[in-house]
């Protein structure tokens, strides 16, 4: 089963025919009934028992034991009962007459039942972001990387057992929140104005779950990097020793089977929170989705807000301000008024002709004459043409800023080639740092962390690796601002372009 599915996976499926039969109601009403008695510890039925059992929920009209033997022999031919001969003294003489089975759900229908009750529970996607699966992962992936070979029986397995649910039950809950919170309800809902109630709680929630990711991942992206492929199939192959010990009475795979199976498993673990050369980590995505939902509930919450404004009447307001007015005694009480009631208007510059119809210098503004000053219309209808105005030039706008660019860029050359002078350099080894040095050194730690291989190549044909400090060892980054506390990272500086010469002569 190399490609993860065999002949047998796609064969017909006789147990799910009951669902879309003619008397689809009387079938699973039978089916129910004796998956209820399962959950209960009762397996084997007989169908005096299973008739009684349907007829006293009242859901069936009309229905007879016959009707009952046909349907429990008809799931039986679709594989969905067993029966056996039911070996009990007969007391009446339709029972000697009547060949008496017993019958029993088998696996498939379990699982189809369960499946079917969980569906009648469903009303929306669900799910949650929960960052105790992440604390989890992170505790096993460290027990594999300092009990590797060391697992008593069992262990490794419970170990597994343990990361891959917690990972799984991430994943699912965390994607099906996303989903429901960009569904049709989730946008229905915050256009209303309960949204409002709750939008603080949502936030805090997407903000709690954001911070305790950053916090997680880069733990369980060192941890997965630590574990090599050696030490991987060393613990999965004591996982599956614990697993093939298990007394089973049915088929189970083969010891190849099991191993492939779980190692696609965990590279389908490290591909989500590493992710590959094709494209980013899934736990990147999750982030950022993440991030765009609490832009969105933003939005969604200022929309609501600047809508309730709107449609709020100040009617009453202007009318009690209009009454002010009308009571004030004296120009300067009213101008006072008008200060404290609109605050400062913008300034708008007007040009005119300046006649003074006086000489006097204690003239106020309001005795003087006004100013007529024509304005062009804003309105879209054009009255006529226009003088064609000249195309403005930003040659000298770009000139400078140009230079400035340029300045920088031979700024960072000039750094870069300092640090592939020193070869491989710690951090307390350069120096008190001006701020832009130090910003521009942090960038660079940031993409390294951020890259599977812990490199990145600059414009300027620089790699630049970043090896990851030892556990507890730290670093103070003196700066001319202050000192940043830090790990003890080990960072090494050469020409790239020199390898790929020297690779393509090799």
């Amino acid at each position: 089963m190399k490609n993860g599915m065999s002949a047998a996976g796609l064969r017909d499926v006789p147990e799910l025919r009951y669902l879309n039969a003619d008397n689809v109601a009387r079938y699973r009403a039978v089916m129910r009934y004796f998956y209820q008695e399962y959950q209960r510890l009762r397996y084997w039925m007989r169908p005096e028992e299973v008739y009684e059992g349907v007829n006293n929920w009242g859901v069936l009209d009309s229905y007879t034991l016959e009707q009952c033997l046909a349907d429990l022999e008809q799931l039986k031919n679709w594989q969905n009962l067993a029966s056996r001969h039911d070996g009990g003294r007969a007391v009446t003489i339709e029972e000697y007459m009547r060949k008496k089975s017993l019958y029993l759900l088998t696996p498939y229908s379990i699982e189809i039942e369960r499946m079917l009750e969980t569906l009648e529970t469903i009303k929306g996607y669900g799910g949650s972001l929960e960052t105790t699966y992440l604390d989890t992962i992170s505790e096993c992936l460290l027990s594999i990387r300092g009990n590797v070979g060391a697992f008593a029986a069992g262990e490794a397995l419970q170990c597994w057992d343990k990361l891959f649910q917690a990972f799984k039950q991430m994943h699912e809950n965390a994607a099906d929140f996303i989903g429901s919170m960009n569904s049709i309800q989730a946008e229905e809902m915050m256009a209303t104005d309960a949204f409002l109630a709750m939008k603080d709680r949502l936030t805090d929630y997407l903000q709690h779950f954001v911070k305790g990711l950053q916090q997680s991942a880069y733990q369980i992206e060192g941890h997965l990097q630590q574990i090599t492929p050696n030490v991987r199939d060393l613990f999965l192959e004591q996982a599956v020793d614990d697993e093939l010990a298990k007394p089973r009475l049915d088929e189970v795979q083969s010891r190849e089977e099991l191993l492939d199976r779980w190692t696609r498993g965990w590279m389908n673990l490290r591909r989500w929170f590493l992710g590959d050369d094709r494209e980013a980590s899934e736990l990147q995505q999750l982030e950022r989705a993440t991030k765009d939902t609490i832009a969105k509930v933003v939005r969604s919450a200022l929309r609501l807000q600047e809508r309730r404004r709107v449609g709020v009447s100040r009617r009453k307001d202007l009318e009690w301000l209009a009454v002010r007015f009308e009571q004030a005694e004296s120009l300067e009480e009213a101008h006072c008024l008008a200060a404290y009631a609109f605050g400062l208007f913008p300034g708008r510059h007007l040009q005119g002709e300046d006649v003074r119809t006086t000489d006097r210098a204690d003239a106020a503004m309001w005795q003087e004459p006004p100013i007529v000053r024509g304005i062009r219309s804003r309105s879209r209808k054009r009255l006529g043409k226009s003088d064609a105005e000249p195309v403005r030039s930003d040659d000298e706008r770009k000139r400078q800023h140009r230079a400035i660019v340029e300045a920088q860029l031979r700024e960072e050359r000039e750094y870069l080639e300092q640090l592939a002078s020193l070869g491989n350099v710690r951090l307390e080894q350069l120096g008190v740092l001006e701020p832009r040095k130090r910003l521009r050194l942090l960038s660079w730690i940031g993409r390294c962390t951020a890259s599977p291989s812990r490199s990145f190549v600059t414009s300027d044909g620089y790699r630049i690796t970043l090896s990851a400090a030892k556990a507890g060892e730290r670093a103070v980054l003196r700066c001319t601002d202050g000192d940043l506390d830090m790990p003890d990272y080990v960072m090494k500086v050469e020409y790239a372009l020199t390898e790929r010469r020297a690779t393509d002569n090799g």
